[in-house]
């Protein structure tokens, strides 16, 4: 399995018999799998959604933006409950090519990523969970649920 590092973005490749979640980069030695979202910027928003073979939930988010602040603890929970799905977040603020490119009109939205292609989107604050089962929904549609 493919799973792009959490810590250097390098892409690594888990032998099927092995737990990704235990793996190791083999370029910066650290685990390669993470239970907390991964910040996302404009060199890293593409190889992390179309190099990883785990779905990728992203996060596109701002500062400025309440119903975000208050969605992001609940976003940050689901992810740590998750182990078989790779959590991001992007901040609209500072990544704005990214953000235009992914048509994001509303914030905050969670885009569901598999292989590199959206599968769905939803906008607003969340509850735990709604999340759940917006994730469910997603993952039927990829056939992994």
């Amino acid at each position: 399995m493919n799973i792009v590092c959490a810590n250097c973005f390098t892409t690594n490749c888990i032998p099927d018999d092995k737990d990704y979640n235990k793996g190791k980069c083999g370029k910066c030695q650290q685990g390669v799998y993470s239970p907390k979202p991964t910040e996302l910027t404009g060199n890293t928003f593409y190889p992390f959604i179309e190099r990883n073979e785990l779905p990728v939930i992203v996060d596109f988010w701002a500062s400025w933006c309440g119903p975000c602040q208050n969605m992001a603890p609940v976003y940050s929970k689901v992810a740590q409950s998750s182990p078989s799905l790779l959590f991001a977040k992007v901040n609209t603020e500072q990544v704005q090519q990214i953000s235009a490119d992914a048509n994001i009109r509303s914030l905050p939205t969670l885009v569901f990523f598999h292989q590199g292609e959206e599968v769905d989107r939803i906008s607003g604050g969340l509850s735990e969970m709604q999340m759940k089962q917006w994730i469910v929904q997603c993952l039927h549609k990829t056939g992994n649920s």
